[in-house]
């Protein structure tokens, strides 16, 4: 696939006279696209080439640079105009047969409105691993429960050492996007799993007495972001959940349900460690269902 942005940026060098400044964006746009598809994919198919680029990934890769990135909507706008781009000619020269971002609207972001999976299956999500009576099962449950109670980034989830979680105050610390420190409180069943895997499972997977990681892999490191989301693929194939799902999703679905719930947006933007409230307003069009039950429930002619 990289050999595909290859030949696309010698064409725009050759042909098109593009200056080397701009052929980097371009080579970083569609590098980092490439990078997404292959961490972050949803797993329903195996992203081998560009030809198994699907309009939906095209629609993810937006919500993830708009909501995970924080990007400003004209860098968001320039990124997708570099890959609809990028198909066009892979459509031209027939290295695809199809281009997944013809119907693609412009990057209102907005319209692109993050999924949510519903409570009962986060629940069965979370239970998934509870079960499992081994150091993988124990850590991959305190890691689903620690998404879900926080709504942490993966890649802040994964950069946690066993000091920023205190369990006895029901907290984790998180340094989030630009060195920006959050304390995050945490619910008891979360750190009652943190709890079990640090006493009974974190021991077994450590190699190294000085590593600091909270999450390890098998061979003793920390887990990387790719690793976490191959344990939330594992999960979520073995559950037989049909809802799209991304490492992102628990974000999400934390979030709404909490709007859902009745909290506050600006509490719930502190809780993400968003920069700008209008980020965390995307999560306002999810919870539509519960605003028109509460009107419903409300007003005095809608009885």
């Amino acid at each position: 696939m990289e050999e595909q942005i290859g030949s696309f940026l010698k064409s725009l060098e050759v042909e098109k006279g593009y200056s080397v400044n701009t052929l980097i964006a371009y080579r970083n746009d569609l590098q980092q696209f490439l990078r997404f598809l292959r961490e972050q994919s949803s797993g329903r198919t195996p992203v081998n080439s560009w030809s198994d680029v699907t309009k939906q990934d095209l629609v993810a890769f937006i919500l993830y640079l708009k909501t995970e990135r924080e990007y400003s909507s004209a860098t968001v706008a320039r990124k997708v105009a570099a890959v609809k781009s990028f198909f066009h000619y892979l459509l031209t020269d027939r290295l695809v047969q199809e281009d997944p971002s013809a119907s693609l609207d412009s990057p209102k972001v907005r319209k692109y409105l993050p999924k949510a999976i519903s409570k009962e299956e986060v629940e069965m999500l979370l239970a998934a691993p509870a079960g499992v009576e081994s150091a993988r099962g124990r850590r991959d449950h305190a890691i689903l429960e620690l998404l879900y109670a926080t709504g942490m980034r993966v890649s802040e989830v994964v950069s946690l050492d066993v000091g920023d979680v205190d369990t006895a105050s029901g907290t984790v610390r998180c340094v989030g996007k630009g060195g920006k420190e959050r304390v995050i409180p945490i619910y008891d069943r979360a750190i009652r799993a943190v709890e079990d895997y640090l006493e009974r499972a974190r021991l077994q997977l450590l190699k190294k007495p000085d590593e600091r990681a909270l999450f390890l892999n098998h061979r003793g490191n920390r887990l990387t972001r790719q690793g976490l989301w191959l344990i939330i693929k594992r999960y979520v194939e073995q559950l037989g959940i049909k809802t799209p799902v991304t490492p992102h999703t628990l974000r999400h679905s934390f979030a709404t349900h909490l709007l859902n719930g009745g909290a506050d947006l600006r509490n719930v933007q502190e809780l993400l460690g968003h920069a700008n409230i209008s980020t965390t307003q995307v999560y306002t069009q999810v919870s539509s269902d519960r605003l028109r039950s509460v009107y419903d429930q409300s007003h005095p002619r809608a009885k």
